[in-house]
């Protein structure tokens, strides 16, 4: 599986943006799916994520974000409103096959290459 994610930009506190995660590669509909973020200076840390059973977000952004998903295209979404400037980070869409994936990066083993996203204030 091979992730593409895209929709990071600089935008302004308050404003929205949607993240897009294209994945190739068959049986996709199946994987977990998982974004997360790494800041400057700071380790990567959940955003949200999607299993079979399961669908969360990190406390910092319930309520502003969500996650879905369209499997006819292969693609996950992050919709991100409400945008702060702690937001800023780059962003990673995850996809694993293992049922244990969910809000750890450690059981996710296909990862995008990122997408910058800068909230100005």
């Amino acid at each position: 599986v091979q992730l593409q994610a895209s929709g990071g930009g600089l935008v302004q506190a308050g404003e929205s943006l949607r993240l897009s995660c294209a994945a190739s590669g068959r049986a996709f509909s199946s994987y977990a799916v998982g974004w997360f973020r790494q800041a400057p200076g700071k380790g990567r840390e959940f955003v949200s994520a999607m299993s079979r059973v399961l669908t969360g977000y990190a406390d910092s952004v319930k309520g502003r974000f969500t996650i879905s998903r369209d499997n006819a295209k292969n693609t996950v979404y992050l919709q991100m409103n409400s945008l702060k400037p702690e937001d800023t980070a780059v962003y990673f869409c995850a996809a694993s096959a293992n049922p244990k994936a969910y809000s750890s990066d450690y059981f996710y083993n296909y990862w995008g290459q990122g997408t910058q996203v800068t909230v100005s204030s």
